[in-house]
């Protein structure tokens, strides 16, 4: 079971609809459910998709080097890819993390799939719960 915040759901996918025609990949980064207002009924360990790392962070390196330096991978469980023109379903140029998740127009929530980092898809449950607060010292 993968779960994910109704709210990074939909900025993802405005992130796709703004993007369209072009794809728009993005990190994803998960909360414990324990600490999460709203996930009480998940157990607290389970890991909740809460957050995302802004695709165009780095974007310069990425554009000489060929390589994402924004964020470091093993900082994140997960990638949002969208696919304007293609199949809701992992193709062989996603980058691929324990969990892709994938979309296609038309932009909504029915249209987002989640798959594991071999493409099989995996149960994915929306729920409507936020992270804690962060503030900046």
């Amino acid at each position: 079971m993968v779960y994910v915040t109704r709210g990074l759901v939909e900025v993802l996918l405005e992130l796709a609809r703004d993007a369209e025609p072009g794809e728009v990949t993005a990190n994803l980064a998960v909360t414990p459910a324990g600490e999460l207002s709203g996930a009480e009924r998940l157990p607290a360990d389970a890991p909740v998709f809460t957050d995302f790392y802004l695709p165009d962070s780095g974007g310069a390196v990425d554009a000489v080097f060929g390589v994402d330096l924004s964020t470091p991978s093993r900082q994140t469980q997960g990638r949002f890819v969208s696919h304007p023109q293609g199949d809701l379903a992992v193709s062989r140029t996603d980058d691929l993390h324990e969990a892709v998740f994938v979309a296609v127009p038309p932009w909504e929530e029915a249209n987002l799939a989640a798959f594991d980092r071999r493409g099989r898809s995996r149960d994915l449950t929306v729920v409507d719960a936020e992270p804690p607060h962060e503030s900046l010292p």
